[in-house]
């Protein structure tokens, strides 16, 4: 079963731990000083925007049918197989930029040499260790989840039965009063 990272933006603070998190899990240092002091300090692969009083981190979503994998010349995007994430090879990269153009949550973006492009990698090592993405570990408000997509639409359905039910109470008790 695929796993994905869903967003609940009711929850988000725009804190932006989860920027802070994923830029760190992206490089060499071993601290938030040596990666600020670094002569390439790193980037976050997701991006916190505004929605009101709220936050939306926005990064790659893995599509499955993926506009970025289908419009790479160089086939410096694919995947490993079904329900494995979309990454990119760097070395394989041109840095054509069709993908960032292609992408339809503008989440690709230009490596800080200018060189390739970069893209969330769902914390591909983290994830085959058993972890969560660094981003979504790092949420203090659990706003972000990592989740098998079929337990996550189950969850879905049930809230929206209960709410159906608590609706259906509440015209029935206002029937009763009329």
């Amino acid at each position: 079963m695929a796993k994905v990272i869903v967003v609940n933006e009711s929850r988000c603070l725009a804190c932006r731990s989860c920027e802070i998190a994923c830029a760190m899990a992206h490089t060499e240092a071993r601290t938030l000083l040596e990666a600020i002091r670094a002569e390439r300090p790193p980037r976050p692969r997701v991006h916190v925007e505004p929605l009101g009083d709220h936050g939306v981190p926005l990064q790659c979503r893995h599509c499955e049918d993926a506009p970025c994998i289908a419009i790479c010349p160089t086939g410096a995007i694919d995947r490993a197989g079904e329900g494995q994430p979309v990454l990119l090879d760097q070395d394989r990269c041109i840095g054509c930029k069709f993908c960032t153009i292609a992408c339809p949550f503008g989440v690709i973006e230009v490596s800080p040499d200018g060189r390739a492009m970069v893209k969330c990698d769902l914390c591909v090592d983290r994830t085959r260790a058993g972890q969560p993405p660094a981003c979504v570990a790092a949420c203090p408000t659990g706003a972000l989840e990592f989740v098998e997509l079929d337990d996550y639409l189950r969850r879905r359905r049930r809230e929206a039965i209960r709410r159906i039910g608590e609706s259906r109470a509440t015209a029935d008790a206002a029937a009763e009063q009329t």
